[in-house]
């Protein structure tokens, strides 16, 4: 979605060598660490970009309105070209199968019979003027609750730390905005989920500093796209050298694209390092409830004993992922900053909930039996038999990829398809699938320094899923794999003392 400037276009890859392609349930190992002495040494991090291949504006717009014109243009191929020609097995069978959009699916009868519920709609006058601009007092409490319990956090949190506003691009927004000045940048691990890039910089001018993460497993202990204090300390101090400022840290948990969950000791050290350095932490939760792995246990930021800089902690969550209702926008920041939460207000008033729809969401929220006795068991249920088909169709191809047991989305490695091993190559396989009729979303756009892979979502219809991996089946069937496979990724790990995938 958003083009990496020439110099991370040049990013060395990795020494050629066997893909792993074991899964759990046949014993996989991570293997020992590769050595080769001809790999060339990697660079840890790069100052993102946005604009580098901006070249020339509108004579009707501003210089501004046309780099965010240039936004739109650049990065909505794929989906222009899809909702031109949209799968719909009655009217259009030959359409294109969307799995690249990052929605579930699989919930819409759940959803949609809770909403027309006549508990869940009511207008009165006061849902009619002009609120609170953090949101509705009744909403903000039922947030506070929502959170305390399925956050697990060890004291009730508090309505008035909560902020309400019309989803989390927007709050990203707005948060880029009130914590940075123009031209300062937040360090992001990549892959990352690729539209934080535009969130953070079309009003904000914000950047993003990219924490490279390697395929490779390093050691015994440690597994593919791991993020560690070493690798967030290196990528500061590069940003430092080149007098860009650093004003904090994003973390995505559980992980888009790569479905990671961070351990609480793993949460804290990230938090230590920030805190050291004080530097803000904003952590996107927006796929907490869609952890569908019995052996995979999620663990809020909120749910810590203690933060170590709560003042500068803030914590993203809303119902476009784990309630499957992306469309409806809603999203809320809980922060214990009151000066941050009031900054993000006052911009509330350009990005607000209707009434009627926070009405709505206080009602849903409040009904925890339903969310945990009725909505969860069976939205985790559908996810994981999704997931099971999927991740069994690329096992079958032989292709490697991640297993975690979160989110929607399979990373998998196709780097031993592409017809040349650059981000061109990548483009020119993304490109064959769409021609083929089914959407994936590729590496580049989420900042993978490597290129081949690829994100799967498989949060769909079994149809379309079907469907969708037979489009995907004939494409890679048809084409010549490289003579050697790529770099040993080791993807499908197995669990360690924190379970990540186990059953995948």
């Amino acid at each position: 979605m958003f083009p990496l400037s020439q110099k991370e276009a040049r990013a060395p890859s990795t020494c050629p060598g066997p893909a792993s392609t074991q899964d759990l349930n046949n014993g996989c190992s991570k293997g020992p660490e590769r050595e080769c002495s001809s790999k060339p040494e990697q660079k840890t991090y790069d100052v993102g970009d946005p604009t580098a291949a901006f070249s020339s504006g509108s004579s009707y717009l501003s210089s501004r309105g046309s780099v965010i014109k240039w936004f739109w243009d650049s990065a909505e191929e794929g989906y222009r070209t899809y909702h031109m020609d949209e799968y719909d097995e009655d009217k259009n069978p030959s359409g294109i199968i969307n799995m690249g959009t990052s929605e579930n699916k699989l919930v819409f009868d759940l959803i949609s019979r809770k909403l027309s519920e006549s508990a869940t709609r009511r207008v009165e006058p006061s849902l009619l003027q002009y609120p609170d601009w953090r949101g509705h007092l009744f909403l903000r409490e039922e947030v506070a609750r929502f959170l305390s319990f399925y956050c697990k956090s060890p004291a009730p949190l508090k309505p008035e730390n909560v902020v309400v506003l019309n989803g989390c691009a927007s709050l990203l927004s707005a948060l880029a905005t009130v914590l940075c000045e123009a031209g300062d940048a937040f360090l992001i691990p990549t892959p990352f989920y690729g539209a934080i890039t535009q969130h953070i910089y079309l009003y904000g001018n914000v950047r993003l500093v990219y924490v490279y993460l390697d395929s490779e497993s390093t050691g015994p202990d440690t597994r593919p796209f791991q993020l560690t204090v070493e690798k967030l300390e290196m990528a500061l101090q590069g940003a430092r050298s080149e007098d860009v400022t650093v004003r904090g840290l994003i973390l995505i948990n559980p992980q888009n694209p790569l479905g990671d969950i961070y351990t609480p000791a793993e949460l804290q050290e990230y938090l230590g390092f920030a805190q050291r350095h004080k530097l803000h932490v904003v952590v996107d939760e927006v796929y907490m409830l869609s952890v569908f792995e019995e052996s995979a246990t999620y663990h809020s930021v909120l749910s810590l004993e203690r933060l170590p800089d709560p003042q500068r902690t803030h914590v993203m969550w809303a119902t476009s992922k784990d309630f499957g209702m992306s469309g409806l926008r809603f999203g809320t920041l809980y922060t214990e900053n009151p000066d941050v939460a009031s900054a993000v207000a006052s911009l509330c008033r350009y990005h607000g909930l209707s009434g009627l729809a926070q009405y709505q969401m206080a009602q849903l929220l409040r009904d925890q039996d339903w969310i945990s006795q009725v909505y969860l068991p069976e939205n985790h249920a559908r996810l994981k038999t999704a997931h099971t088909y999927v991740s069994e169709e690329l096992r079958a191809l032989g292709i490697p990829f991640l297993c975690r047991g979160a989110g929607f989305f399979i990373w998998a490695d196709l780097r031993k398809y592409l017809p040349e091993a650059t981000f061109e190559g990548e483009m020119m396989l993304w490109r064959q699938f769409l021609e083929n009729k089914v959407l994936l979303s590729f590496g580049k756009t989420f900042g993978c320094k490597e290129p081949g892979w690829f994100r799967f979502i498989f949060s769909d219809k079994a149809h379309r899923l079907h469907l969708g991996m037979q489009r995907v089946r004939q494409v890679l069937e048809s084409k010549p794999q490289v003579a050697e496979d790529p770099p040993n990724s080791q993807t499908q790990d197995k669990g360690s003392s924190q379970p990540r995938g186990a059953g995948c």
